[in-house]
């Protein structure tokens, strides 16, 4: 079964609780894990366009490190001192290489949801709770494809008057930028409005409104859904037993690994591979029917 055909609940609860850990578990191995699951998820997903930004990425993780470690001088092990003799110390390294692929492992996570999450899940979680909410965020969905399909547009336009992207010096292609931006948001502005405009005439914001949905919690939904609180369980009884704690200031200092920390984290890599896994049952699956 693939992991997007799951019940949206259970998608929306697992994509908030790998944030909600992401966020706040900067200890290395808990972070390396969440990164490498969402940089795997986003190429399966996404393929070698995937690959190609997550590689951006992690580039500009290292020069953000680089950055935060420059105006950032705590730590007791110096590694150099710049030109004005301030001190660059590892600890300041260690700490903006976490907070750098912190940022790139939610960016990923987020594509991911971008890709798993569309619109009509996001009516059908949302439309009777807070209806505004759901309106707006399935409109977003809808519209960032839409956002880029009508910038090729126009750059394509503006190419043929000699004012594209790539066209003049390099003064003119600022100006050319500028230009086809504020088309392309005058555009979205408008088109928002309209929409907007459209829904709320069918009745969209209406509290209690009733919509046709195709999802029902079923048997495999059950199941997914102990597997998962019981890897959240494990994962939250090793953060209360301190396995997630780390300092990186004024020196690194983090707890031993032990067998009861590998448990854990074997948990949380198995929590955050659930989508892969889920993917690797469902082709696994499909073989089995197609011999037999």
């Amino acid at each position: 079964m693939r992991f997007d055909s799951y019940h949206p609940a259970i998608l929306f609860f697992y994509f908030v609780t790998v944030l909600a850990c992401t966020a706040l578990f900067r200890h290395p191995v808990f972070l390396a894990v969440s990164y490498a699951a969402a940089f795997l998820y986003s190429v399966k997903l996404s393929g070698k366009r995937a690959a190609v930004f997550n590689l951006l990425l992690a580039l500009l993780a290292v020069c953000g490190a680089c950055f935060y470690a420059s105006y950032h001088h705590f730590g007791v092990t110096v590694l150099w001192r710049n030109f004005i003799d301030n001190a660059i110390t590892l600890e300041a390294f260690v700490y903006g290489l976490v907070i750098s692929f912190q940022a790139a492992s939610f960016l990923m996570w987020f594509s991911c949801i971008h890709a798993v999450f569309c619109s009509d899940k996001a009516v059908y979680l949302f439309g009777r709770l807070c209806p505004r909410f759901a309106m707006v965020f399935a409109v977003l969905l809808q519209f960032i494809p839409r956002i880029r399909q009508f910038a090729k547009q126009a750059n394509m336009a503006q190419s043929g008057i000699g004012r594209g992207f790539g066209q003049g010096n390099i003064r003119k292609r600022s100006l050319n930028f500028f230009r086809i931006a504020s088309i392309v948001v005058t555009w979205t502005i408008e088109s928002l409005i309209g929409i907007l405009d459209s829904m709320k005439s069918r009745g969209a914001i209406l509290k209690g409104r009733s919509a046709f949905s195709i999802y029902r919690f079923d048997y495999r939904d059950r199941c997914f859904t102990i597997g998962m609180s019981v890897c959240i369980a494990a994962i939250l009884m090793g953060a209360l037993l301190d396995q997630a704690y780390t300092l990186y200031d004024p020196e690194i200092i983090l707890n031993k690994a032990t067998p009861f920390s590998i448990v854990f984290y074997m948990f949380y890599a198995f929590f955050c591979l659930l989508p892969m896994l889920a993917e690797a049952a469902c082709i696994r699956s499909a073989d089995r029917q197609r011999f037999f």
